[in-house]
């Protein structure tokens, strides 16, 4: 299945989502849904809460690394009535996040948010300074193109592969 827009409008949508004041969890599945062609627009709200790792606890991973597992599982979606084909799609669902995973870390030298941000949201008024401070501009939004990226990838790796 292709993909319904363009890597680099994908990419840019997602960051002019982030504009608006969205973070970059809800920002990866906004533009992965449209991407994927689903027309939920409560699949959003699955990644709400992925604002400074989850809820702000830095010891989480990035919004944006967990949001594209979120992804990942929407796209290999499938009957569970299904069972053999559930089982390989739970399977590569689980392979894709890995490979997604191992190449953020190769990259960026962690998924954990506060390492990422070298910022601690658990101290009064650190997440208004991140916002403020424009930080997110130049370290999230590279997180985000990254995943968006990495997703576009094993999609084309997966239509090549003649997975249904």
């Amino acid at each position: 299945m292709a993909m319904k827009i363009p890597l680099q409008e994908a990419k840019e949508r997602a960051l002019e989502f982030m504009q608006k004041g969205y973070h970059c969890g809800p920002s990866v599945v906004h533009v992965m849904r449209e991407a994927y062609g689903f027309d939920n627009e409560d699949i959003l709200w699955t990644c709400v809460a992925f604002a400074g790792g989850i809820a702000g606890h830095q010891a989480a991973p990035c919004g944006a690394v967990s949001a594209s597992a979120v992804c990942l599982g929407l796209r290999h979606r499938c009957p569970p009535a299904d069972t053999q084909r559930a089982k390989r799609e739970r399977l590569g669902a689980r392979v894709d996040a890995s490979h997604l995973v191992t190449s953020f870390i190769e990259r960026f030298g962690t998924i954990t948010c506060g390492d990422l941000l070298g910022l601690d949201f658990s101290e009064p008024g650190a997440y208004h300074a991140f916002l403020e401070s424009g930080i997110w501009k130049d370290k999230c939004h590279k997180y985000v193109e990254f995943v968006i990226e990495k997703l576009y990838e094993l999609d084309e790796k997966r239509s090549v592969a003649g997975a249904p």
